[in-house]
């Protein structure tokens, strides 16, 4: 690392206004484990603290400014539609909600599109859906699952720390470990859906593979069982293609995304093929804010941004180079994952390396337990910023 680079890493970190830590503990819910770094602004793939300090961001909060910190694309759909109208509910048409739903359909499996709020809205109502198509049937979901927060996501979500405070959950709900032969016992003429990430990321950016998917494919096909992707964290780009179901060789009946669709607001899908493209009614699902003109504007830019191919192939170079690079590093005993969605497995404690990266080298990553790194940064990231998050990474761990 060049002697100015690393100086400037090594400069003691502005502390947190006390200020603003009190004024949080008295006026939000205790929901959250901040950590001591207030950020005034983004561009690209870096931010900002209040001191000015630029930090290199390889979580892009949580897989969702794919298309970097404030592009000036989604910035300007937005604000362009901010100043025409920015609500007038679902009970009328509005020109971005229709434009993004068709792009959302020619982009993966047609049919038609729901759209809400939030990744969880839109695995509520993917189950909705399922159950909608075989009245009271079971969803199996996999061991390791994250789908959600919500009451019915997260009697998907099978992690006994997240859903023990909140019992009784939704029943019906089948947990199975991740394997060809658990699947195509689990699933039943009463099985309404077969719910999955292609990636979970939660616990810990684990690939399911290929014969787990084509034996759900074929459970469900025999059963004339729904198969549903959870695509919120792993869509949109993130694996180096639009959608990862695209890397499998298998067609869902159906996914859901959010997190990267708005470009860093807050919107979420259900993107349905022709088989359950039709299966609601009016009034059986709805939404007040979902598929609002400004989010849908952004939406729209942010997509154009993602879904290009240039881009793509940028997002499986780079992360390949990621990938190998962090296999090199010291303490790094596995890396798992695709293209800029990778999850290292590390001999140390990774929620210490995550706090002193934050402090230390001025990079953003997170845990996701107590020995997995999770790197998901924006798509929009070049080889340098590959090379200097892996620079960062090995000062931490004695490289």
């Amino acid at each position: 690392m060049a002697g100015s680079e690393s100086a400037r890493l090594q400069m003691t970190p502005v502390p947190l206004p006390e200020q603003l830590r009190e004024a949080e503990r008295e006026a939000i819910m205790p929901t959250y484990a901040r950590a001591e770094v207030a950020f005034a602004r983004g561009v690209g793939s870096r931010l900002f603290d209040y001191a000015g300090n630029e930090y290199l961001d390889f979580l892009a909060g949580i897989a969702v400014a794919n298309t970097g910190h404030c592009h000036p694309r989604v910035v300007g759909a937005a604000r362009e539609q901010l100043g025409r109208l920015m609500h007038v509910s679902n009970l009328f048409y509005t020109e971005p909600q229709v434009e993004l739903a068709c792009a959302l359909a020619r982009s993966s499996l047609g049919g038609k599109v729901f759209l809400c709020n939030s990744g969880a809205e839109a695995n509520e109502a993917a189950i909705k859906l399922a159950r909608k198509a075989r009245a009271h049937g079971e969803i199996v979901v996999l061991e390791g699952a994250f789908h959600g927060r919500t009451l019915g996501a997260l009697s998907a979500t099978p992690q006994e720390s997240k859903q023990a405070p909140f019992a009784p959950l939704l029943p019906g709900i089948a947990v199975v470990a991740p394997s060809a032969d658990a699947i195509t016992a689990a699933v039943s003429d009463r099985t309404a859906a077969v719910l999955l990430e292609p990636i979970q990321g939660e616990s810990g950016v684990h690939v399911i593979d290929d014969e787990v998917l084509v034996a759900a494919r074929a459970a469900c096909d025999r059963h004339g069982a729904a198969l549903i992707f959870d695509e919120v964290q792993c869509g949109m780009g993130r694996t180096g293609t639009l959608w990862a179901y695209q890397q499998t060789p298998v067609t869902p009946d159906a996914i859901t995304t959010a997190k990267a669709l708005g470009g860093g607001l807050p919107i979420g899908a259900l993107i349905a093929g022709e088989r359950l493209a039709d299966v609601f009614a009016p009034g059986e699902h709805a939404t007040t804010f979902g598929g609002g003109p400004v989010i849908c504007a952004a939406a729209l830019a942010a997509l154009s941004v993602i879904d290009d191919q240039e881009l793509l192939e940028g997002v499986r170079a780079l992360g390949e180079l990621l990938r190998a690079g962090l296999a090199a590093l010291p303490g790094v005993e596995a890396v798992r994952g695709r293209g800029l969605m990778l999850g290292a497995e590390l001999a140390v404690d990774a929620r210490e390396i995550v706090r002193r990266a934050l402090l230390e080298q001025r990079l953003v990553i997170n845990a996701t337990g107590p020995t997995t790194l999770r790197l998901t940064p924006p798509l929009i990231i070049d080889e340098a910023d590959v090379r200097s998050a892996l620079e960062r990474i090995g000062a931490l761990l004695g490289a």
